[in-house]
């Protein structure tokens, strides 16, 4: 083969590259415009019908006859689209979102019709922050939203903070934004009661990885499942090490499936004391450790983290999604106590 067909064939492959690149694009940016067109729409629609209602014609509510025509009446002339339950989702859109400018173009009408099931408008306008903030699917909001994720965040503020929460979503500036407690592996699908091993435990998360760092949150990178550390020829061994993009540092995690001891504390703290020294590079903070349990007793905790500088968290962890009605109550306890 020539010269020139060699350059011609490497230009050729460039050629292909860069049409594949503006197609993908471009067919982005039409995903984009016609989902942006659709909610739009459907905002529109929900608002003729709350007008309808509002000159004393009939309520469009659950046991209403006005969904029912409108949904028959406009198949016939528009086709599919507009079955009752889609009609009342249109009508509580706008109910929940009046002024259409708040609406986001990054969010799908699958991620509004998640949203507007939520009652309770502290919540709605977190996940829908947070949605928007880490680019989640509508299969991730559904899960953070069973998960109960305002609520578990929500109980460690105070009532300024739960507010600033909502408005804002979860702003991450130091080490206590990324903890959790409890953490919620429910996509593991491990019985309450079933038997394993740390090990078998660790291996369920990194086989779940992609959930996992869903859990964990914004800003985690995994870096390496049992991170050996080397100390006068004794070789230990950290669980799971990831780096935080935001925080930019190492985060330590620690798995224990029963109850957390001041052994397994004072160790996370010499995992600390090791990376600071040995691993961190120029411009890493210091390094953040997290032991997740399946139990704690606090007031152990508190006299074994005494006296401790490291970063250190020890949360526990539940294997299935919990009573977000008890949650909501505390919540309540705290915004509304008197």
């Amino acid at each position: 083969m020539n010269k020139e067909k060699i350059i011609h064939k490497t230009g050729y492959h460039t050629l292909i590259s860069d049409i594949g690149k503006i197609l993908q694009e471009g067919r982005k940016h039409a995903f984009y415009a016609v989902n942006t067109i659709l909610v739009k729409t459907y905002w529109e629609i929900g608002k003729q019908i709350v007008k309808y209602e509002q000159k004393g014609k009939e309520r469009a509510e659950y046991g209403s006859t006005l969904l029912d025509n409108l949904s028959k009446d406009l198949k016939i002339k528009y086709g599919k689209g507009f079955s009752r339950r889609n009609l009342l989702d249109m009508r509580r859109f706008y109910c929940a979102y009046p002024i259409r400018q708040t609406l986001s173009a990054k969010l799908s009408w699958s991620h509004y019709v998640e949203l507007i099931g939520i009652e309770d408008d502290l919540s709605r306008h977190f996940y829908e922050k947070q949605s928007m903030h880490e680019n989640w699917s509508v299969r991730e909001l559904k899960r953070q939203i069973n998960s109960a994720l305002f609520q578990r965040i929500a109980l460690s503020k105070d009532e300024k903070g739960v507010l600033e929460l909502s408005k804002k979503g979860q702003v991450i500036e130091k080490a206590e934004d990324v903890v959790k407690d409890p953490y919620i592996f429910e996509f593991l699908d491990l019985p309450e009661n079933h038997k394993h091993s740390e090990k078998e435990f660790e291996q369920n998360l990194i086989e779940n990885l992609q959930m996992f760092l869903l859990e964990l949150g914004k800003g985690f990178t995994f870096v390496k499942r049992q991170y050996r550390i080397t100390l006068d020829n004794e070789h230990y061994y950290t669980d799971l090490v990831f780096y935080h993009k935001i925080l930019r540092c190492y985060v330590l995690i620690d798995l224990k499936i029963g109850k957390v001891t001041h052994h397994d504390i004072g160790q996370m703290n010499m995992y600390l004391n090791y990376f600071k020294k040995e691993e961190n590079a120029q411009g890493d903070n210091e390094p953040v450790g997290i032991i997740i349990c399946a139990d704690k007793n606090n007031f152990l905790v508190e006299y074994a983290l005494g006296g401790i500088s490291n970063k250190m968290f020890i949360s526990k962890y539940s294997l299935y999604l919990p009573k977000r009605k008890e949650l909501e109550q505390k919540l309540e306890c705290l915004l509304y106590r008197k």
